[in-house]
């Protein structure tokens, strides 16, 4: 799914009988509700149906008292003026949904209390000095531990233990690709394994992506988290059948599309921890006091139809740790 930008202000508007009438009517409106806005760089419906759930535990329904102003784009150079465009409105509380929206919010505001759910490590990204108190205006949820793409390459050596070079597929316009890279470049080189690295922007990149690891003869690619990466999950999985690779990235989203092995934490639980972090925030409590919450679960899950297509075999020691088999 592409989208380039859009908004989107969910509101509802009570109307009075009589024009004559209308001064009596407005006298006695309840207060204005409470305005959450919201940053998306995600897309595709991933992240703001649990972000409203996760707001709604929290006693805030859209539309009932509270509004959610929404502001989503692909484009990473847009957020700039699209965080300073929410934050013009002076909401109640500024929430940045995915990795590259995060500091073009905290960019954008020293004040406004503000909520971030993304991949990278936020201490490196600059977002808070310190995880359990971060102090200031900003909190949020992170989905990543250094350990995460360890495992991966792990994964991979596993599913194919002769291989001496991997492809990594990164978004160069992502914060956090360079230091993604790095840890990936630790972890393959601690069990000998050789990166190869190609990039991409868009969709449109993919193919001269794939090309590139096929005539470097890479059989194996990670794939770290990225917005572009969740909203086109399934044209990578295409692809990477296509071009007989077997792939591993984090997240069950990757491997109900078709992926091979998605090992990572529940994406939809950040998000909803995000929501609920907004609506703490809107019933009085400090972002600075709320600390940046990790995942305590990372869950490996394995699509066994992929394998079969790819004409693998997955290991038995693989399937035992599995949490959950697709077949």
């Amino acid at each position: 799914m592409h989208f380039r930008q859009w908004k989107r202000r969910e509101f509802i508007t009570l109307l009075g009988g009589a024009a004559a009438a209308w001064p009596l009517v407005a006298r006695s409106q309840p207060p204005a509700m409470p305005v959450v806005a919201v940053l998306d760089c995600i897309g595709g419906g991933a992240a703001l149906p649990p972000f409203r759930s996760g707001l709604g535990e929290t006693g805030y329904a859209v539309g009932r008292n509270v509004v959610l102003d929404v502001r989503a784009t692909d484009q990473y150079d847009q957020l700039p003026a699209l965080a300073a465009d929410l934050v013009s409105g002076h909401p109640a509380v500024l929430v940045a949904l995915g990795g590259p929206a995060a500091p073009a919010a905290k960019a954008a505001t020293t004040t406004l209390p503000t909520v971030f759910s993304i991949g990278g490590d936020p201490v490196e990204l600059g977002l808070v000095d310190n995880i359990a108190r971060p102090g200031g205006n900003i909190t949020g949820t992170t989905f990543f531990t250094a350990e995460l793409l360890q495992k991966q390459v792990g994964l991979m050596r596993e599913l194919l233990p002769q291989t001496s070079a991997i492809g990594v597929l990164v978004n160069p316009q992502n914060p956090r690709a360079m230091a993604d890279l790095a840890k990936l470049r630790i972890a393959a080189g601690t069990i000998g394994i050789e990166i190869h690295v190609a990039t991409a922007v868009a969709k449109s990149d993919f193919e001269a992506a794939f090309a590139t690891f096929q005539s470097r003869h890479i059989n194996g690619l990670v794939i770290p988290g990225d917005p572009l990466v969740l909203r086109e999950r399934a044209a990578l999985t295409q692809l990477a059948l296509r071009h007989s690779m077997p792939a591993v990235m984090g997240g069950r989203e990757f491997v109900q599309a078709g992926g091979l092995f998605g090992y990572g934490a529940s994406l939809a639980d950040a998000y909803g921890q995000a929501g609920r972090y907004a609506g703490r925030i809107l019933k009085g409590e400090r972002p600075g006091d709320l600390p940046v919450l990790q995942p305590t679960k990372f869950e490996l899950i394995i699509n066994l139809k992929t394998a079969k297509a790819l004409g693998l075999t997955v290991p038995p020691t693989l399937l035992a740790i599995a949490d959950e088999v697709i077949e």
